[in-house]
Order: structure tokens, then C-alpha cells, then sequence
């Protein structure tokens, strides 16, 4: 029986198009199965028939299975709109992307594929394959680094799983990992207070890169898909491989010690309550101030006492200037 695969993994295992931009064809009505437009999800194999856009779909194309030695200043995205993308670097003339990354100031050995399947086989933590760097920091290191680094390091809410880590240097040494965590390599070395200025992945599995100068790539052989093919047969896709024993334990979070005193629960306030409260505190700030009050005394302000009130009479003219009546001040 042919194996059924999910339209939209289906699709971009041709080389036509992403899995998103698939959902995209799908929910716009543009792809066909047998005839029929299709729901999300819809399961095909290579005995159905798929129109997109009135046009069949190619068949599945050949294998690709690239090893490539990136340079630093190589970002690790398929997206065309960032000019450093590994895709533009290689130029390879069919539809193929990363498995995994390595940050763009890293170096190294990559893999490159339109294979879906191998992407996750490889990568998860719990499948355990193997992928070793050689890394130089910023001042000399010791055994105590070298054992701290190899136990595991607190990062990104957990603990990285036990590595292999090989001094062979002042400042250098070796690391083999078998999981891949956002760069977790220069977050390890953080934690311990030291920072890298050099990092460079040597090998992958059982492929390391003799005969790979900086910024060449070549495809991998029968030989080398043979023992990578072996090596990932039991290896799963999903999750569930780094759920498993060995994937890294989440870092223990401080407990919070209560504290034991007895505090006494203030029944709650009735909006009354709540009314008479803020007016005692405006009539106290009254009193401070010697504003808001009701008094027969006039205030003083600045020791001065305030000026008489305007008179209402009208004014009189005397020797033939305009003067207010007796007891106004003027102005």
C-alpha cells in the first residue's frame, strides 16, 4: 500500500512550494485530488491525482542531501528578502532548505535537503545523534570549566543534557552535543562567565568536513546516505523523542518559603465606610493646610491680613481727580 502523506507536507516534498504557502493554495481553492477540492488534512499518496492551478503537480524529485561549509556572515534562512540567506549562497538550482542552523557569526558543517522527514530524525535531542563543535573563548579555561560544561548548564528554563567536552587549549576545546537548543553553546559559556569569540562545527553524525574548504558544499555519497539512513531508521519524528529518557530535565525553580506570622484578615469595607475615610482625610489635610475652613476670621496669607472688600458706593470725584470712597485701596 502506498504511504499517505498530508496534502501540504505532500505538495512541498515536490520542491513546489512551502507547507504554509500549500495551506494557502488549499484554502483558496486553487488545488484539486482526484477532481475534488480538498479539506485541511486531507491524506494523499502518489496513486491520487493533484491539480494546482489547472496544472498537474510534477512528481516527487530526486533525493538531495547536501553538506555545506558555512561561513561566518551566512544566515541560515530560506528567505529570499534576507540578501545573506544560505539558499542564495549555495545556488543550488532546486527548492532545498537547512536541517537545523548554525548562528550566522558560527562556522561550520551544515546539512542542506528537500527530504521533510529527515529534518526532525536528525535534530531531535532524545534520537541522539551526534554533532561536534570546536570552540575558542575569551580567557584560559580549566578542568573545573571542562566538568561544569560537560554535567550540564542551566539555560532556557532547563538543563542541558551530559556532553563530552576535551580541552585542547588555553582558551579551546571541544564539545558534542546531542541536542540543540538556541544557541546553547555561547549561552553555556555565558553562564560560567566566559565568552565565545570562535565557534565551528567539525562533524554531524558521521560526516565531518574533510575535503570542505569555507563556502564549498558537495552532495553526500551512497555510502554516506547509506550509514546516515541506518543511523536514523529507528530515530522518530515527532516530539516524542526528546520527551523521552535523557532530554534535558527543566531547571528547578527557587521555592518560595511563606511567611509564617500571623496576619489578622481586615474584614472589607462598606462603601460608606469607604465615603467616610476619605472625608476625615480631606478634613485633615483642612486643618494642615488652614484651607477648606469655614470661619468668621479672615485669613492671613504670609502674615499679611487680606485687603477690604471693594466697595459697592460710587466713587467721588475730589479736586478733579477720580477717587474711590474712604477705606478702598487702589489698584
Amino acid at each position: 500500500m502506498t504511504e499517505q502523506k498530508r496534502l501540504n507536507k505532500y505538495i512541498s516534498e515536490t520542491g513546489f512550494c512551502s507547507r504554509r504557502e500549500a495551506d494557502d493554495l488549499i484554502a483558496s481553492g486553487r488545488v484539486k485530488v482526484n477532481g475534488i477540492l480538498p479539506e485541511m488534512g486531507t491524506k494523499v499518496s502518489d496513486a491520487d491525482t493533484i491539480i494546482i492551478d489547472n496544472k498537474p503537480l510534477k512528481a516527487k524529485p530526486k533525493s538531495v542531501f547536501i553538506a555545506y561549509n558555512k561561513p561566518v556572515g551566512v544566515t541560515c534562512t530560506t528567505e529570499r528578502k534576507i540578501k545573506s540567506n544560505i539558499v542564495s549562497a549555495i545556488n543550488y538550482p532546486e527548492r532545498i532548505f537547512p536541517i537545523g542552523r548554525l548562528d550566522r557569526p558560527s562556522e561550520g558543517l551544515i546539512f542542506l535537503t528537500n527530504q521533510g522527514d529527515m529534518v526532525n530524525k536528525i535534530l531531535r535531542a532524545g534520537n541522539n545523534h551526534e554533532k561536534e563543535y570546536e570552540v575558542v573563548v575569551d580567557k584560559p579555561i580549566d578542568e573545573r570549566f571542562v566538568k561544569r560544561m560537560s554535567s550540564g548548564i542551566p539555560i532556557l528554563g532547563t538543563v542541558t543534557k551530559p556532553c563530552k567536552v576535551r580541552k585542547t587549549g588555553s582558551k579551546s576545546f571541544t564539545i558534542v552535543l546531542t541536542q540543540g537548543l538556541n544557541r546553547q553553546i555561547r549561552r553555556m559559556c555565558e553562564y560560567l562567565g566566559f565568552e565565545v569569540t570562535n565557534l565551528k562545527r567539525v562533524r554531524i553524525m558521521n560526516i565531518d568536513l574533510t575535503g570542505l574548504n569555507s563556502g564549498q558544499w558537495r552532495h553526500l555519497s551512497d555510502r554516506e546516505m547509506k550509514a546516515i539512513n541506518q543511523a536514523t531508521e529507528s530515530s522518530s519524528k515527532t516530539q516524542e523523542a526528546s520527551a523521552g529518557a535523557g532530554a534535558a530535565k527543566p531547571a528547578e525553580k527557587p521555592k518560595k518559603v511563606r511567611d509564617t506570622a500571623d496576619k489578622t484578615k481586615q474584614p472589607p469595607r462598606s462603601h460608606k465606610d469607604k465615603n467616610k475615610v476619605r472625608d476625615d482625610n480631606q478634613r485633615d489635610s483642612s486643618k494642615r493646610t488652614g484651607r477648606g475652613q469655614a470661619s468668621d476670621k479672615p485669613f492671613k496669607q504670609n502674615g499679611r491680613k487680606p485687603s477690604a472688600k471693594p466697595s459697592t458706593k460710587p466713587a467721588k470725584r475730589v479736586k478733579g481727580t477720580l477717587s474711590l470712597n474712604k477705606g478702598n485701596s487702589a489698584k
